[in-house]
């Protein structure tokens, strides 16, 4: 396998959709802890995009097997492209994610016995995307799963391995007993603060299932689009990107984020265009972009502003 082919199988390309997470967690919590601990973020960080390279590999490889549509299956999926066999694609995914739980084990080492549910939880949520009998993304539950795990879940870990864990939540075992303990507040803001990216990457779901809404029927793939129908879908995608603008709002209200992230709404006027363009039309190759690129202008920001809030605090 070419190193190409390699990197459209797990399509390297999409990985700003962890990232921003990733960045974003330890700049929250450089501001609203002052942590940070180097190493946990660099092995979290190598694990995280591995881990995420093998579910879109499996994501990739589920679609082929799956495929209804024979001129999909042959011509636009990159198994069928590329020639390459499923034998060769799974021992390959089972690589990456053997790989990934291990620096995890190293890091629930490092922190707290807590991170090994956590982890495991995201694990089981990113194989069970596409993989399985009933796969989650050809379920209405695509876009809830694939905001929560990655907007708050990576967000999360990216916070829980800077801080001491007591500072958060905790789970203290002493057998045969066990405590979890922490601080709802603390785990509230983190919560709050994560929202935006919750909403904006549960919209680049949203858009390639409702710019590949005719094409998943003939592939027999029912998603949220599906189900709610693809007019409501589209005011959906409108009203997440507004959630994220009043999440950020309401974080700065309650003192979670600081002063500073009220700039975000000098992108809105961005947003709101690339909102309007989406909704007139919705086109794989040509307006699904929209999403990303309103994911990448949104997040940039926050980061601009968390590093100013730093810098200045």
């Amino acid at each position: 396998m070419s190193i190409p082919v390699f990197l459209e199988l797990v399509e390297i390309r999409t990985k700003l959709a962890s990232l921003f997470p990733f960045t974003l967690g330890v700049l929250f919590s450089l501001y609203y802890f002052s942590e940070l601990n180097g190493i946990n973020t660099l092995l979290f960080f190598v694990a995280m995009v591995v881990f995420d390279m093998a579910t879109t590999a499996i994501n990739n490889t589920m679609d082929y097997v799956k495929a209804k549509n024979m001129d999909y299956k042959d011509q636009e999926n990159i198994l069928g492209k590329a020639g390459l066999s499923v034998k060769q694609v799974t021992y390959l995914i089972v690589g990456m994610i053997t790989f990934s739980a291990l620096i995890g084990l190293v890091l629930v080492y490092r922190t707290n016995l807590l991170l090994l549910v956590i982890g495991a939880i995201c694990f089981a949520v990113g194989i069970l995307y596409t993989f399985g009998p009933f796969p989650i993304s050809r379920m209405p539950l695509g876009e809830v799963m694939s905001g929560l795990t990655m907007g708050f879940g990576i967000f999360f870990i990216a916070v829980f391995i800077n801080v001491p864990a007591t500072f958060i939540t905790a789970l203290i075992v002493e057998w045969p007993d066990f405590v979890l303990t922490g601080s709802i507040q603390n785990v509230a803001a983190i919560f709050l603060a994560s929202m935006p990216l919750v909403f904006t990457i549960a919209n680049i779901m949203l858009a390639n299932n409702i710019c590949d809404y005719e094409t998943d029927i003939t592939n027999h793939r029912y998603t949220l689009t599906f189900y709610i129908g693809k007019p409501i879908a589209v005011k959906l995608y409108s009203w997440l990107y507004y959630g994220a603008f009043a999440a950020t709002t309401l974080a700065v209200l309650l003192g979670v984020n600081p002063i500073w992230m009220l700039g975000i709404w000098l992108i809105f006027p961005i947003v709101q265009k690339n909102i309007r363009i989406f909704t007139n039309k919705q086109d794989k190759a040509t307006t699904f972009s929209l999403a990303i690129k309103n994911l990448v202008i949104y997040h940039g920001m926050q980061i601009i502003l968390y590093s100013l809030a730093i810098i200045f605090k």
